[in-house]
């Protein structure tokens, strides 16, 4: 069972993450060319899932860490990315222009994503799998991320385009904060 909602997400994932960033890299959106880039680090956790439940790695403790490992990795992996693309826009003045793909691509991930994240983590401590809670809870991040990111869409159509670099930082920090308790092991609880 957690291999194939892995999988299923993998598939959404494709689709989410290639809308992401076609509609965040024609508006200029570094919130949403993060989320974009996030959909990504959330495809490597449904990845290192379908590798910790394939074959003799389904009751080994060993792969479990491994794989709770690597998810952790996974949150850390877009936070510096943001941060220096935040810094460099403001540097050089690039303001976000509105985008509707980019609001209804958001719109559907912060409907969909709450739902594959809770089964997830049920299963996950169902199945004392760490990773794939932790994949569940990237899912979440997920959602409440295209619900910031979203908010900074519709903001920007009426002029608040700081509001875009601002979602983008928050979303660098909820990564290293989940990424630190994803590798210490721990539940993470949203």
């Amino acid at each position: 069972m957690a291999r194939s909602l892995s999988v299923a997400t993998l598939v959404w994932l494709a689709v989410e993450s290639t809308l992401g960033l076609a509609a965040g890299l024609s508006a200029h959106s570094v919130a949403l060319i993060g989320w974009g880039l996030s959909a990504l680090v959330e495809a490597a956790a449904s990845l290192i899932v379908v590798w910790r439940f394939t074959g003799s790695r389904t009751l080994s403790p060993g792969a479990e860490r491994t794989a709770q490992r690597l998810v952790a990795v996974s949150f850390w992996v877009l936070a510096p990315y943001l941060v220096i693309h935040v810094a460099h826009d403001l540097d050089a003045g690039h303001r976000p222009a509105p985008t509707v793909l980019g609001i209804v691509v958001t719109s559907v991930s912060m409907l969909s994503m709450p739902v594959l994240g809770l089964v997830k983590r049920r299963l996950g401590h169902r199945l004392a799998s760490t990773a794939t809670a932790g994949e569940g809870t990237q899912n979440l991040i997920c959602a409440a991320m295209a619900a910031g990111v979203l908010a900074g869409l519709w903001l920007n159509t009426v002029g608040w385009w700081w509001v875009d670099p601002v979602m983008a930082v928050a979303l660098a920090a909820v990564s290293v904060r989940e990424g630190t308790r994803a590798w210490r092991g721990h539940a993470c609880c949203h």
